[in-house]
């Protein structure tokens, strides 16, 4: 277990996106776009909710919170808008968005300069209720790290069948 520390928070946050980029750009479509059927997402879902998250969800709030003024209560999050704004682009286009989304939000975090005091500070989710800056940000890495594993499930996933008896030993592939 570790504390949060935005150090090693900006460390995951910021290889992120050139991960992804090195995962999926010029893939064959099948590993970026299949998904396990109805209600899952395929890993051009997950970028694209990840461009999401990094224009609505993340520096938003932390701005929110570090307003001035009492308990500020967030907007709630789109968790699906991805499906929309999405349409009609390329991995490479989603990968592209977000690297440049990732960089700037990045940048913002560190003109902060938070103090040790600010990530005891809250706001109020619309579900969750009170929940502090710390909370939030190590939120944003743990959410990322998600993600990154739902993307390599469903990868993972395309070949459940092909791999025969090995299943077993591949947890990754569920039941």
């Amino acid at each position: 277990m570790m504390d949060f520390e935005l150090e090693n928070a900006v460390a995951i946050l910021g290889r992120t996106p050139e991960l992804l980029k090195t995962w999926l750009q010029d893939l064959p479509e099948p590993w970026v776009y299949n998904n396990d059927g109805e209600g899952t997402w395929s890993a051009f879902d997950v970028v694209g909710h990840l461009i999401q998250g990094d224009r609505a969800d993340w520096i938003p709030r932390m701005q929110l919170i570090m307003s001035s003024g009492g308990i500020k209560e967030f907007e709630p999050f789109d968790r699906f808008a991805q499906f929309e704004a999405s349409k009609g682009k390329s991995i490479a286009d989603l990968l592209s968005t977000f690297e440049e989304l990732r960089q700037a939000n990045l940048s913002v975090l560190s003109e902060s300069v938070l103090q040790e005091s600010d990530y005891e500070r809250t706001g109020k989710h619309p579900k969750l209720g009170i929940l502090n800056l710390r909370q939030l940000l190590s939120t944003w890495v743990a959410h990322d790290l998600n993600h990154l594993g739902q993307i390599a499930e469903v990868m993972a996933r395309q070949y459940k069948e092909e791999v025969g008896p090995w299943k077993v030993y591949l947890g990754i592939l569920g039941d």
